[in-house]
């Protein structure tokens, strides 16, 4: 499935995928999210109050990064809490849970499916305002304008593990002029052939925290201890250290390790090896 998905990337076809439902731990975002030839996105709820943004907050269930390889997903996230959306009401699902059906046509459903949908969409109007745009083109424009999730003092209230770029800002993605493509330092063709592979730039220290090589600070650490019901502020214009520096990568060596002593010898990711799961997304209450 990943090397389908790198395969329409390379064939310029925009791919989005959920990160998955088996958050909040670190190391859950599944096939196919997991590689960085995707746009991969998790969810934040409103809190049931449209229409004020300070009390918005990342869900519970929201699949978390590094991928195993070491690359920082998600890569945005999006509204996925209680989205409203078509859905016969014989269907299984409203049988299952009729209170979330209005009884007509429409149904009220949770999770990192319905988020990427809402991803989906902003690269269609991109693609339609511009044709020409690359996949890495679009990838860059949506993390570049995304709003990152912050505290009072100004600090990232979620890590890049968590919460990727931020939340999507479609306005600012097709009103930016920049097109710097996502992906610096990989080729999706070399990587298909097998003739090179990649790894991302997050790292475990001794204490099994995880952290971005060459950064510093608490947003590029996964630190416990956040409180996921509590409402946050989502800002323009976080500084990203060279943008998105964090998605990008660069070539697998042999050495490639975690400081856990988890190593990664010279396996490719679709190699007997594989650690990442294909789930079938069960139940996710409401948040």
């Amino acid at each position: 499935l990943n090397q389908a998905v790198m395969a329409a990337w390379q064939a310029g076809i925009v791919e989005v995928a959920s990160a998955g439902n088996g958050g909040p731990d670190p190391m859950t975002v599944g096939v196919p999210g997991n590689v960085p030839y995707v746009i991969t996105v998790g969810a934040l709820s409103d809190a049931a109050t449209p229409y004020l943004f300070d009390d918005d907050f990342l869900t519970s269930f929201s699949a978390a990064g590094p991928t195993h390889e070491g690359f920082v997903k998600p890569d945005l996230v999006a509204p996925g809490g209680h989205v409203l959306g078509l859905m016969d009401r014989k269907s299984n699902i409203p049988k299952d849970h009729p209170e979330y059906h209005d009884g007509d046509a429409y149904f009220w459903m949770s999770g990192t499916s319905q988020a990427t949908a809402v991803v989906s969409g902003a690269a269609a109007l991109l693609i339609q305002a511009d044709p020409s745009l690359t996949p890495d083109q679009v990838k860059g424009l949506l993390m570049r304008s995304g709003r990152p999730a912050v505290q009072d003092d100004g600090t990232l209230a979620y890590t890049v593990f968590q919460q990727g770029a931020g939340l999507i800002d479609v306005q600012a993605a097709v009103q930016s002029t920049d097109r710097t493509p996502a992906n610096r330092g990989l080729d999706v063709g070399l990587d298909l052939a097998g003739l090179a592979h990649y790894g991302g730039p997050a790292d475990r220290d001794a204490d099994g925290s995880f952290f971005l090589r060459g950064l510093t600070g608490d947003g590029y650490m996964w630190a416990d201890g956040y409180l996921w019901s509590d409402g946050f502020l989502w800002i323009d214009g976080f500084l990203w250290s060279d943008g998105f520096l964090w998605a990008d990568g660069f070539l697998w060596i042999d050495d490639y390790d975690w400081s856990d002593s988890l190593a990664w010898s010279d396996g490719y990711l679709w190699s007997d090896g594989l650690t990442e799961a294909m789930s079938i997304d069960t139940w996710i209450e409401h948040e």
